[in-house]
């Protein structure tokens, strides 16, 4: 041993748990499994993860009383023969399996109907998108009393009833008392006897009465951008559609997934306009889409198992197109 070296100190003796396991001194004693958590933590983390559900509930009764279960029902009857026999008692429901769509899709009309209504629906969509975000930024740009006018008008074609709405157009467009046609010196011209003009007239019906959802919202969504990044872009020399394509719409962006699947849907279905502003279709059924086509299946001519398979096959189209289109946009990284 050196001069001035303290002595080695004696080790300590192996600690032994009382199952005999042998634990190292400088090591704490351990508490519980790593990982794991209380009892009592779990119970409340049980609690806390059935809370929510708890609070929908109320609402997830509703959805599924108004959603679900007619939603099930339509699915039902189109794989029945369900016609006014078996609905007078007549004739006994009889299982058809996927007879009825072998049917509705070996008939030509269907198929010239569905693109109709596919091609009626996108230009909806996009002239009411085009109207209501042009609005919106005008909106922006106008004082207080001129913005507060286009409000009030804006909201009044929104809250009238679509039968008030088609029926106010149709006088507009009537060939003998419409103002319209004498403006333009047009005479008698017919706008429903074609079946372009039409669709036309009821596609500026259907703008007419869509459009202030869109504008309200993006209207909404742009004054909650700050006004910096507006003035800089300005600043910068960029004209006012490229500040919209550049700067506001990659904001609004998720704003607008969502006017834009509320508009795929409401225009997909339009029923209203197109019965009322085309008698029911037009001549020779010219002017269908398919919420008509359906109607006229299963009331018309009492085939409700037609209608009901319309009514799936729209349904399904709607559910691709909305979950396609976040797809999309899932792979462009846009939060949702």
């Amino acid at each position: 041993m050196t001069e001035g070296a303290s002595p080695a100190a004696p080790p300590l003796p192996a600690a032994s748990s009382p199952g005999g396991v042998t634990a190292s001194p400088g090591r704490v004693a351990a508490g519980p499994a790593r990982g794991g958590a209380a009892p009592g933590r779990k119970s409340r983390r049980g609690r806390a993860g059935w809370a929510p559900w708890i609070y929908l509930a109320p609402a997830l009764v509703v959805i599924g009383g108004l959603l679900v279960y007619p939603v099930y029902q339509l699915g039902l009857i189109s794989f029945l023969e369900y016609t006014q026999a078996q609905v007078s008692g007549g004739e006994p429901t009889t299982f058809q399996g996927f007879g009825n769509y072998a049917t509705l899709f070996g008939d030509e009309q269907f198929w010239q109907v569905l693109l109709a209504t596919v091609v009626f629906a996108a230009a909806c969509v996009v002239a009411t998108l085009a109207v209501g975000c042009a609005l919106a930024v005008l909106l922006t740009r106008v004082r207080a009393l001129p913005r507060l006018a286009l409000m009030l008008a804006a909201l009044g074609a929104w809250a009238t009833p679509a039968i008030t709405g088609s029926t106010v157009w149709l006088f507009l467009f009537d060939p003998d008392f419409g103002p319209v046609n004498r403006m333009l010196g047009l005479g008698d011209h017919s706008w429903t006897y074609g079946r372009y003009s039409a669709f036309t007239l009821v596609l500026l019906e259907v703008v007419w009465c869509s459009f202030p959802f869109v504008m309200v919202t993006v209207y909404a969504g742009i004054r909650a951008v700050p006004g910096e990044v507006l003035e800089a872009a300005a600043l910068d020399g960029a004209s006012q559609w490229r500040i919209w394509r550049s700067v506001l719409a990659p904001m609004l962006r998720p704003i607008l997934v969502v006017v834009t699947i509320q508009s795929v849907i409401w225009d997909f279905k339009v029923f209203t306009q197109i019965y009322v502003m085309t008698n029911g279709g037009g001549i020779a059924g010219q002017n269908l889409v398919l919420n008509v086509y359906a109607y006229q299946k299963a009331f018309a001519s009492s085939q409700y198992s037609l209608g009901s398979a319309i009514g799936v096959v729209m349904l399904l189209i709607l559910l691709a197109v909305t979950l396609v289109y976040l797809r999309l946009l899932r792979r462009q990284g846009e939060e949702l």
